[in-house]
């Protein structure tokens, strides 16, 4: 989805003159952390650490979102959703790159980068859309309240979640399989830590330019469309707070607004970021830097913020804590 400004590279021409002189890629290497050993260890060590902790984190917010009945909400079921793809997309990436750092082996089969390409497309498509509608249902919970249980019913909760999973598997699958339709010969090191579609695009020995014009079509149709609703969104909702009397009611309503609008930005911006600048700008371990604000910070910072910022989840575990706590007693 943010694969919105694919790497310009060699072309088509220089592709099929060099193409000879390589054979297909059945294997990639990818970038390490560090040249150093020691560097490479502490920083495999680390990012197993937030790995952890931003697993741990957003599953407890799923755990207390669904055993808490208070919470049966559509607010906490679409934050209760996004904490699942939160935890799915960063156990995509962190661990295998950890794993590899700690064993000093760069290698990732192309099946295994098949696979990773996918799901890391899905749950970043997923997960923006998930962003998408907790806009809408905040902005119809503040600018119409009255209509708010009619609009937002469960019923219509599990179809936008099933129409998001759905649409989400066609568009993994349509860019999975275009990009893994063209042959890898230039070379099979990525120069990244995780299999991605530009980074992949410029070991292509073929011509890439249907693919980075589908990618960018498909990256301003989905991500732009996506930003603009939940601007749209918030623009309204913040005109309807302004307009209530009490401060301690414009207190509260912010407060639901101000942590989502935290995540939607350092997601989006995070993303555009590295996906919209021209590859001639960016070197690889300034992509890999960027790299790991974009895929790592958004999932690490959503159980932190939601669980700090909100009072309704901070009771519930401490329910949950104490129920533990006396029924072992």
């Amino acid at each position: 989805m943010f694969y919105i400004f694919p790497l310009l590279s060699r072309s088509p021409e220089k592709k099929i003159q060099e193409m000879s002189n390589f054979t297909l890629v059945s294997e990639f290497l990818l970038m390490e952390f560090s040249d150093t050993r020691e560097l490479q260890i502490v920083y495999a060590l680390l990012f197993l650490l937030i790995f952890l902790a931003t697993l741990l984190g957003n599953l407890l917010i799923v755990i207390v979102t669904t055993t808490d009945r208070q919470l049966h909400t559509p607010m906490y079921f679409f934050l209760r959703n996004l904490s699942l793809v939160d935890a799915c997309y960063i156990t995509v990436i962190l661990p295998k790159a950890s794993t590899n750092s700690l064993l000093n082996n760069r290698a990732i089969s192309k099946s295994e980068c098949v696979a990773q390409i996918f799901l890391v497309v899905f749950f970043v498509y997923t997960e923006l859309i998930c962003l998408t509608i907790m806009a809408r249902d905040r902005y119809v919970a503040i600018c119409h309240p009255l209509h708010y249980a009619g609009i937002m019913s469960p019923r219509v909760c599990m179809q936008m979640t099933l129409a998001c999973l759905l649409t989400g598997l066609l568009y993994a699958g349509f860019h999975t399989g275009y990009t893994f339709r063209l042959p890898f010969c230039w070379s099979n090191v990525i120069h990244q830590f995780f299999c991605d579609i530009p980074s992949l695009l410029k070991l292509s020995c073929s011509d890439t330019f249907r693919n980075e014009v589908l990618i960018l079509a498909s990256g301003l149709g989905v991500g732009g469309g996506c930003f603009a609703f939940i601007t749209a969104s918030y623009v309204c909702i913040f005109s309807t707070v302004l307009k209530i009397p009490g401060k301690e009611d414009q207190r509260k309503a912010f407060s639901t607004c101000v942590p989502h609008i935290i995540v939607v930005s350092v997601f989006l911006i995070s993303g555009f970021y590295v996906y919209l600048r021209p590859s001639s700008v960016s070197a690889s371990i300034e992509d890999m830097i960027l790299s790991v604000f974009y895929c790592i910070v958004p999932p690490f910072l959503n159980p932190i913020i939601y669980s700090l910022r909100n009072k309704q989840i901070k009771e519930a575990v401490k329910t949950i804590i104490r129920r533990n706590i006396f029924s072992r007693r």
